[in-house]
């Protein structure tokens, strides 16, 4: 049996998440994403856009989670010498936590940024050699109930 977990009888908090994860990626194309030289345009502004709206669709996407009012999404990007690091942080104020829509948040902005390089990473055959996501995980998460909040 599958089903959707109960929370009506849960309090209203403030929900907060911060997921990461990494994309390796070739030294080369790690410069031409410095140099703004991406053919199909800028893989973190992209993928920024892409996290967001994922954020706001995660419960499009996973069944079970429940849709919720998302109050914040910021995502920042660290690019490195052989990878670009992807932080989301997601907020809500609600009756469930917020760290699927990090999660999905993180996934799919690193999905979108190896779709814009895809072209830069494929080796002779097609294949990715190189090309990896990895290290996705939740670093943090918060519950604060609305009721401790000052105002």
């Amino acid at each position: 049996m599958v089903k959707m977990v109960d929370i009506s009888s849960k309090g209203i908090s403030v929900r907060r998440a911060i997921a990461v994860g990494e994309i390796f990626l070739r030294k080369e194309t790690i410069e031409l994403i410095k140099k703004g030289l991406v053919e199909k345009g800028d893989p973190l502004t992209i993928a920024s856009i892409a996290g967001t709206i994922a954020a706001k669709k995660t419960p499009d996407i996973i069944p079970l989670c429940h849709p919720i009012p998302i109050t914040n999404v910021n995502l920042e990007f660290e690019v490195l010498e052989d990878k670009v690091r992807v932080k989301a942080e997601v907020k809500s104020i609600g009756r469930t936590g917020v760290e699927m829509e990090a999660l999905t948040a993180v996934t799919v902005a690193l999905l979108n940024i190896w779709d814009v390089v895809k072209k830069y990473e494929k080796d002779d055959k097609g294949l990715y050699p190189t090309t990896r996501i990895t290290g996705v995980k939740v670093l943090y998460k918060e519950k604060i109930p609305v009721e401790q909040l000052q105002v």
